[in-house]
């Protein structure tokens, strides 16, 4: 039984092990939409955050609105119902957070009381906050190709506007969504300065934000708009090597710690398994 035990346990922590290891070396799959994300909200939160959206509008942060718009407004999220979700993740937290303050030791009891419906409070803000970095990094991605292609179009002899509907046309991502969507806003008659800084808003990069400048700068002053945009895809591409190689370095340290407490204890698990099981199948008789 012992060893059955071991065995499963070193088991479970290797491939809990290669599994952290080997995180990331897979092509992740594109991102769901928002109609797809939508969908995928469970029911009864949406209901109470909806009920608990009129009760919360008043206390809502002014930058509430702005977070959730870099977000990319995920299951079409509002800021009443993020402040009811917030205020109903509190509520749940804090009943687990009184049950164990009152078995907690010592001056714990209280630290956990209070924490944990603190965190209920917190965690929509680190998600909503999570959603922002995922989509300002795939944008950070996309941007040195849709640049290239941007030039070519803008080369081709398109204006800026429908250079930039065609190029997030043919693209995918948070990045061609906000070009298509700036194409889009001047169809209908929005100055392009306009919907070039609404794009800033909804994506607010450096990149971006830089790339909205140079637009709205070559339209003013008449600068030529091809060679400006190959020097920024050039500098969009410096950055995202630069990016690339502080993740490989970040993901050196992650994968030792994974090795020393995950893989090393299972194969030990495993050679303890396998020895405890030798001295109860031999060992016993001798003992007797």
């Amino acid at each position: 039984m012992i060893a059955a035990t071991l065995a499963f346990a070193g088991a479970a922590l290797a491939v809990l092990g290669a599994g952290l290891v080997l995180e990331g070396r897979w092509p992740r799959r594109s991102r769901p939409s928002s109609e797809e994300a939508a969908s995928r909200v469970p029911a009864a939160l949406r209901l109470l955050a909806r009920a608990g959206g009129a009760a919360t509008r008043r206390v809502a942060p002014r930058d509430l609105e702005r977070r959730i718009v870099a977000a990319g407004r995920p299951g079409g999220l509002e800021p009443r119902e993020l402040m009811a979700a917030k205020l109903v993740a509190c509520l749940v937290a804090a009943a687990p957070g009184v049950a164990l303050g009152l078995v907690a030791p010592g001056r714990l009891g209280p630290v956990l009381a209070v924490a944990a419906p603190v965190s209920g409070f917190l965690a929509p803000d680190l998600w909503l906050t999570r959603q922002a970095a995922r989509r300002a990094a795939a944008a950070a991605r996309d941007l040195p190709e849709m640049l290239e292609l941007l030039r070519v179009t803008v080369d081709a002899g398109a204006s800026p506007a429908a250079a930039l509907g065609a190029v997030g046309a043919r693209a995918e991502g948070p990045l061609a969504v906000e070009w298509r969507a700036v194409a889009a806003e001047v169809a209908l008659g929005v100055p392009l300065a306009e919907a070039l800084a609404g794009m800033g808003e909804r994506l607010p990069t450096p990149e971006v934000r830089s790339l909205a400048g140079t637009l709205e700068r070559t339209r003013r002053h008449g600068v030529p708009l091809s060679t400006t945009l190959a020097a920024q895809a050039r500098d969009a591409r410096l950055a995202l090597r630069r990016r690339v190689q502080e993740d490989a370095a970040r993901a050196g340290p992650k994968i030792q710690l994974v090795v020393a407490l995950l893989l090393v204890p299972s194969v030990l698990l495993l050679v303890a398994a396998a020895l405890v099981s030798a001295l109860v199948s031999s060992g016993g008789a001798d003992f007797r």
